[in-house]
């Protein structure tokens, strides 16, 4: 029987083929592992008081709707104590950049427990750099962002329940005048907000912290963005929105104490709008 012998081009293809795989046996264990979301939502550092708000707060079908991916730049405004920072600075912290920015309202109108407050939350990132990588931080205010890089880009901006703050301060116009020009063209910005029934009026929606919707994406068409879609993935039917103490009746705040806990308890977390708008 004969014996074919391999051509030229097919020996020299035989001898790379060891060493190729070598190369690609040595390259996999060394290639950049990322966390993905629903590793960052597990994570046991988030703690069980934060976790059980998943159910009312749907972390992942929030971030997936408004499209925020792991090589992503992301601003946070006003993140408050973190409960997003804790999910989406070890998401970004590998191939993204996670930036904060934390609202200080009108000039000298920022009290000291909230001084406070935000002391301790840039204290627990720089603390954690393992977890939340290096998240750079500024400031929200009169419209103006301070601390952050100079000419800074980003592909989203986010910000979950705060817009209601910014009404009686008179800001937010010019918040979201700021949105718009730190976001890249075709960048998001992504808003989950209590919602109010339609028509409420303006002072009730400051005295409440429930907004229309209408009123949400009124405003920032004005600040030239287009609504590219909404989400119910927020709803909630149960919340009437007639309470004394507005939406701080609701969990996580009982403002009431524990008059009719129970029964908000029962209501869970506001009824929120969840909007994804775009830069042209």
């Amino acid at each position: 029987m004969k014996t074919l012998l391999p051509t030229f081009h097919a020996r020299r293809l035989l001898l790379a083929l060891p060493a190729a795989l070598l190369l690609v046996s040595c390259a996999t264990p060394d290639a950049p592992a990322s966390t993905s979301l629903d590793t960052a939502i597990a994570a046991p550092y988030r703690g069980q008081k934060a976790q059980a708000r998943d159910v009312y707060r749907h972390p992942k079908q929030t971030l997936e709707f408004f499209g925020v991916a792991p090589t992503q730049s992301v601003l946070e405004i006003a993140p408050g104590g973190g409960w997003y920072t804790d999910i989406l600075g070890p998401y970004l912290k590998d191939h993204g950049t996670l930036y904060e920015a934390e609202y200080v309202g009108v000039p000298g109108s920022l009290p000291e427990a909230e001084a406070r407050s935000n002391a301790a939350f840039e204290q627990k990132l720089a603390a954690n750099p393992a977890i939340y990588g290096h998240v750079p931080f500024g400031t929200l205010q009169s419209g103006q962002f301070t601390g952050l890089p100079a000419g800074l880009q980003v592909d989203s901006v986010l910000t979950f329940r705060n817009i209601h703050n910014w009404i009686e301060d008179g800001q937010i116009d010019a918040n979201l005048r700021a949105f718009y020009s730190v976001l890249k063209p075709g960048g998001v910005l992504g808003v989950e907000e209590h919602r109010a029934k339609p028509g409420t009026p303006l002072q009730q929606m400051i005295d409440t912290g429930y907004l229309t919707e209408a009123y949400v994406i009124q405003h920032a068409q004005a600040a030239g963005f287009r609504l590219a879609a909404s989400s119910a993935i927020n709803d909630n039917p149960r919340d009437t929105k007639d309470y004394p103490n507005g939406v701080w009746s609701l969990p996580p705040t009982y403002r009431g104490g524990d008059v009719d806990r129970a029964r908000f308890a029962a209501i869970g977390e506001s009824d929120r709008m969840t909007l994804r708008f775009v830069k042209p």
